[in-house]
C-alpha cells in the first residue's frame, strides 16, 4: 500500500482540476512500470499477441480519446482482472484458463475497458484525496516521486487500490461491456456466463475466486441486469456474433503450457 501523502500534496490533490487525458496516460505508464516490477507478467510473444489483438478489437471501437491500449496476462492462478488509467488492462491466467469460450474472456476485457473509458479509476483517485493511490496522481502533477523519501512503492497483488468502485461504476462497466463486445462482433452472453461461473465457483472452491469477488462485487441481480441488456439486442444481430474461435483455444493451450509462477 502506498504511503500517505504529505499534507501539502493532499491539499493539491483535493483541489486539483479534472485530470487531462495526457496526465491520465502518464499516470497509467507509471503505474504499469510499477506493476511490472511487482507482478509476474507473462512475456510469451504468442500469448501477448492474442490478448492484445482481442483487447484492441473491443477497445478501439469504443474509445473516442484514441488511447494506446495495452493488455497483459499476469502469471497468477487466481481468477481476476483489473484496469489502470490510460488504457492498461491486466487479466490473470487463472481467469483465462477457466474460460470455456472466447466470448467469456472478451466480456471481462470489455468490462475492464469500460472502467478505463468512463475514468472510474481516475475518479476514485481524486475521491481518495491523496491517500493510497493519490500519491501516483501527485507524481504526475508535482514530480514528488523524484524525492526518494516519498517513493511510490505499491502493492497490487490483489489490485486492491483499483478495486473500490461503486455499484454504479460496476453497473456502468457491465453495460458498456455488452455494448463494446457486441460492436466488436462478439456475443455478449459471455459476460453473464462468466459471472455465473464465478458465483458457482464461490460455492465449490471459494479460495480460487476470492480476489475476483473482493474486486468485483457480484450477485444474481447483476447477472440478471446484464442479461436484460442482452435481451434488448435484435435476435438477428445476436445470431451473427462470434462466441468462440480456434484461435482462442490455441492461445489458451499455449498459456496452459507455460511455467507457473
Amino acid at each position: 500500500m502506498r504511503r500517505l501523502v504529505r499534507g501539502g500534496l493532499c491539499l493539491l490533490l483535493c483541489g486539483c482540476a479534472t485530470m487531462s487525458t495526457q496526465q491520465e496516460v502518464q499516470l497509467g505508464q507509471q503505474e504499469s512500470a510499477d506493476i511490472a516490477k511487482q507482478l509476474p507478467i507473462i512475456q510469451d510473444a504468442d500469448v501477448n499477441r492474442y490478448v492484445n489483438t482481442l483487447g484492441d478489437s473491443i477497445a478501439k471501437l469504443s474509445d473516442n480519446r484514441n488511447l494506446e491500449w495495452h493488455f497483459f496476462v499476469v502469471n497468477s492462478k487466481e481468477v481476476n482482472a483489473f484496469a489502470v488509467p490510460g488504457g492498461y488492462i491486466y487479466v490473470n491466467r487463472g481467469l483465462i484458463e477457466d474460460a470455456d469460450k472466447m466470448d467469456e474472456l472478451a466480456g471481462v476485457l470489455g468490462h475492464e475497458i469500460g472502467h478505463v473509458i468512463h475514468r472510474h479509476t481516475v475518479k476514485l483517485m481524486q475521491k481518495e484525496q491523496g491517500a493510497n493511490v493519490g500519491l501516483a496522481v501527485g507524481c504526475i502533477l508535482t514530480n514528488v516521486c523524484k524525492d526518494p523519501a516519498t517513493g511510490a512503492a505499491i502493492n497490487v497483488a490483489g489490485s486492491a487500490i483499483f478495486a473500490k468502485f461503486s455499484r454504479e461504476d460496476e453497473q456502468q462497466a457491465d453495460e458498456s461491456a455488452v455494448t463494446y463486445v457486441t460492436r466488436a462482433g462478439i456475443d455478449p452472453h459471455g459476460l453473464p456466463e462468466m459471472f455465473q461461473k464465478m458465483m458457482s465457483q464461490q460455492q465449490s472452491n471459494p479460495s480460487a475466486v476470492e480476489n475476483w469477488f473482493a474486486d468485483h462485487p457480484s450477485d444474481q441481480s447483476r447477472i440478471q441486469d446484464t442479461q436484460r441488456l442482452i435481451d434488448k439486442i435484435d435476435p438477428t444481430v445476436l445470431k451473427g456474433l462470434t462466441q468462440d474461435s480456434q484461435a482462442f483455444h490455441d492461445f489458451q493451450n499455449r498459456l496452459k503450457g507455460l511455467p507457473r509462477s
